[in-house]
């Protein structure tokens, strides 16, 4: 399967103290890391050419809406609660259904994507690097972290899911039954996931709108401005639509 060689009892130590560390800061640490790079290392114009750097960025968009997608599928099929208890890595149960049946961290591969996505259209070689070393480090030790602890709570159960699911690389075998054999929850996916991809879209059209800034200037700029400024309307307008219904229980799953 897709499991590495394990690393030695003291690697593996420092890299599960780091785990535990990112999980407890990590709604702080991954936004202040990334605009932190994106303020430090401007936008590169792709092949100097403004139509290949157009592609670039509907390139990473994709990426983004297609990690977006893909933690859709996995909330509105079986939700796994990822903040833990206290801020430190915690479950109640085992669960192996839903999407959790093809990858062991679907929420996860999902997240990559999207900020992969945030990365390819700012597109810096200094935020490829540091940015990708960053997140893929601190998702990699997170996943170390909670390993440990489903390995200590739930043994041999545990230990036979590893063996048949793999870490990161889903498997599509069987997805067509898994999707089949679950009634999706569309309530949970609104009330679950409405401010991740309310937080991507508003980053990702805010990188467009510097882009064209700097490739442009203020005046040439302002069509690519108010179409970011009316997709960031309309984002925030049906987050706080959502916000509000889930706070009045209006919505529930």
């Amino acid at each position: 399967m897709s499991n590495a060689a394990q690393p030695s009892p003291r690697g593996e130590g420092l890299l599960v103290g780091y785990g535990n560390f990112i999980f407890r800061y990590r709604n702080r640490m991954f936004p202040a890391v990334m605009l932190a790079l994106f303020l430090a290392f401007p936008p590169v114009r792709f092949m100097a050419s403004a139509a290949a750097d157009m592609w670039l960025d509907l390139a990473g968009l994709a990426l983004a809406l297609i990690g977006q997608g893909w933690r859709v599928m996995i909330v509105g099929l079986v939700y796994i609660k990822r903040g833990g208890l206290n801020k430190k890595v915690h479950a109640e149960a085992l669960v192996t259904d839903g999407m959790f049946r093809h990858c062991r961290n679907p929420l996860y591969v999902g997240n990559i994507l999207v900020l992969l996505g945030l990365l390819v259209i700012h597109n810096n070689p200094w935020v490829y690097l540091l940015g990708g070393a960053f997140f893929l480090v601190s998702y990699v030790a997170i996943v170390a972290t909670e390993e440990r602890f489903l390995r200590a709570k739930f043994g041999a159960a545990y230990e036979d899911y590893t063996e048949r699911v793999n870490r990161w690389l889903p498997s599509l075998d069987g997805l067509g039954e898994t999707l089949a054999s679950m009634r999706f929850n569309w309530r949970r996916v609104l009330i679950k996931e409405y401010s991740s991809w309310t937080s991507w879209i508003v980053v990702a059209c805010l990188l467009i709108a510097n882009e064209a800034i700097q490739w442009s200037g203020l005046t040439a700029a302002r069509p690519t401005l108010v179409a970011a400024g009316l997709v960031i309307a309309i984002d925030l307008l049906q987050a706080a639509v959502l916000r509000h219904l889930k706070k009045t229980k209006r919505l529930r799953e």
